[in-house]
């Protein structure tokens, strides 16, 4: 994730979010360090293989309370068709092992 500086085009940007004080991009790691960048935070990028409406309520509030419960931040892209997890790359697999658990918790009868 870099803010605030201008990308070249051939640089694919995964997510990008514009605010006032500027632009986040989601790029991939071999991008940055081709372009001397160093990312604001790496991580792994995670999707809910959910198909959830986009007025749904308490996904992403289940979502980040498991993950929370078990000591991990993440930072949620909501998109049309799924909703995707930054999560620290080095902490990717044991969320992963959080969501399945939730998972398997809202499937259970």
């Amino acid at each position: 994730m870099v803010s605030g500086l201008e990308l070249p085009g051939d640089v694919e940007v995964q997510a990008s979010i514009v605010e006032r004080e500027g632009t986040t991009s989601v790029i991939s790691t071999a991008d940055a360090s081709r372009l001397g960048i160093t990312p604001a935070f790496v991580m792994a990028w995670l999707t809910l293989d959910v198909n959830s409406a986009l007025d749904a309520v308490g996904l992403t509030a289940a979502v980040a309370t498991a993950l929370a419960e078990n000591g991990l931040a993440c930072n949620v892209l909501a998109a049309f068709h799924h909703d995707h997890l930054l999560v620290s790359f080095d902490e990717q697999d044991r969320a992963v092992e959080v969501l399945q658990g939730l998972s398997e918790q809202a499937n259970s009868p």
